[in-house]
């Protein structure tokens, strides 16, 4: 074999090898942003999601939790999920309205009035708020891979207790990006501010604004209590969550990696959703504890509530679809005779 037939031979050798050897699985790092305060229930959940996940894949899928707005604020990484510069994140769809107007239609008020209501009509799958959530959110190339609880949404402010809707007539109250929470306080006669949660605090703080509407988990987490003097647990909203993953990070995943992670975002978000309620009115005593006065408004002042809730459903029919509308009133009747 001349010297010329013996290094093509090499060559062809050395190539094939490289054809027939299988590449080497290549460690998937990711970073998973949420806006919850640090060892919150969120960020617990989030934080056993990532050590799951570790664990499951045998360490190839390493997930870094950026609590409290590291990553910036919800629209931020909604954004950030988009594009695919951001592979993970616990997102709270109401606050993405600026997004696509459907992603605001759990917030439509008064859908479910408690607990047995909830699990029938937002932790359906094939129901009307997950489909039209999952669909949404896919196509803004965000996969949703499992719903946790946020909660009932109350009333706070540092002016005066709020017993009726008519009390809260001129309350400068600040809002997430939705339309329905921003209807219903229009309606109520308040003066509503949109701003990110991220900025929240430091307006309350700062008498910007007089109040705001998350409920007692999320305003003692994050400490918004400090500033405010009154509390109405009014349950206008139900709120929940999604665990989400941008398209482009789940298209480079395996079917058997996808399984894991959905497989372990559901079981986690089931053990959450059961915390947050046992935790729920711990919160309210410290919220208490710490000197806000806290209503709890009579049945009657319920039904006022609701009266304005529902006007809200009319008003927002051509928003989220008149057959949208029509379908979630006859989901919520049903849960109602169960």
């Amino acid at each position: 074999m001349n010297k010329r037939n013996f290094i093509a031979s090499i060559s062809l050798a050395v190539a094939s090898v490289f054809v027939v050897a299988p590449a080497a699985a290549q460690d998937v790092k990711a970073r998973l942003g949420h806006v919850f305060a640090a060892n919150s229930p969120m960020d617990q959940a989030a934080q056993e999601f990532a050590k799951l996940v570790g664990e499951r894949t045998n360490g190839k899928i390493s997930i870094t939790v950026f609590p409290a707005n590291q990553l910036g604020g919800e629209m931020a990484q909604a954004r950030e999920l988009s594009r695919g510069s951001l592979e993970l994140a616990l997102l709270n769809p109401g606050s993405l309205a600026g997004l696509n107007p459907l992603l605001d239609i759990h917030y439509l008020p008064y859908i479910a009035t408690d607990f047995k209501m909830v699990d029938a009509i937002f932790y359906n799958p094939k129901g009307v708020l997950q489909t039209t959530l999952r669909e949404t959110l896919g196509k803004l190339n965000i996969e949703t891979l499992s719903f946790f609880e946020l909660e009932f949404r109350a009333v706070t402010n540092s002016n005066r207790p709020i017993e009726s809707p008519s009390d809260m007539k001129g309350l400068k109250l600040r809002v997430p990006g939705s339309a329905a929470i921003k209807t219903f306080f229009e309606d109520a006669g308040t003066q509503v501010v949109v701003m990110p949660f991220s900025e929240l605090f430091t307006a309350l703080q700062q008498k910007t604004v007089d109040g705001q509407d998350n409920g007692a988990s999320i305003t003692y987490e994050s400490r918004l209590f400090e500033t405010q003097k009154y509390m109405t647990l009014t349950n206008h909203v139900y709120a929940m969550g999604t665990v989400a993953s941008s398209s482009r990070f789940w298209s480079k995943l395996s079917d058997a990696e996808k399984k894991i992670l959905t497989d372990t975002a559901d079981e986690v978000t089931k053990k959450q959703i059961q915390k947050n309620r046992e935790m729920n009115a711990q919160f309210l005593k410290k919220i208490e504890e710490g000197g806000i006065k806290v209503t709890r408004p009579s049945a009657q002042a319920m039904a006022e509530f609701e009266k304005v809730g529902q006007h809200v459903w009319e008003k927002l029919a051509s928003t989220y679809g008149a057959e949208r509308i029509e379908a979630l009133r006859q989901e919520a009747a049903a849960a109602r005779q169960q």
